[in-house]
């Protein structure tokens, strides 16, 4: 196949207009978009909570999206794991991450393999921190 694979990993946990955002503009920039959902162990481990909506549940959420060609289980923090996995050309974040200790490691370990990071603009009034805040009640 020829084009450009871009790829966007999440959490998608309760999917919001932010999660909506990323994925159509990531269409946009590529010919061909995988979605990756990250496993409740990864995000449990990184966030240091697990996910409100399960794995399964996620992945048929993100899967359903006509924007997105492929949804895959993303198994691992290190990007460079589902690279080799998936061969991609282009990796979309939120703005977010732009500029920061972590942002800068994987634009390293990514670009080290001929990939570009490419940030959108991160939807600040709505994210999942945001919705379990409300939920919670403080």
């Amino acid at each position: 196949m020829s084009g450009v694979v871009g790829y966007v990993p999440g959490a998608y946990d309760m999917f919001h207009i932010g999660h909506l955002n990323i994925l159509r503009r990531a269409r946009r920039e590529c010919d061909r978009l995988i979605a990756g959902v990250v496993t409740d162990e990864v995000l449990e481990r990184v966030k240091g909570r697990p996910p409100i909506v399960p794995l399964a549940e996620r992945l048929a959420i993100v899967g359903s999206m006509a924007c997105v060609d492929e949804v895959v289980t993303d198994v691992s923090s290190d990007k460079v794991v589902m690279w080799r996995e998936l061969g991609f050309d282009v990796l979309f974040k939120g703005d977010d991450w732009k500029g920061t200790e972590k942002g800068d490691r994987l634009e390293a370990d990514l670009g080290a393999v001929g990939v570009r990071v490419v940030y959108f603009p991160y939807t600040v009034h709505t994210s999942s921190t945001a919705l379990r805040r409300m939920i919670a009640g403080t």
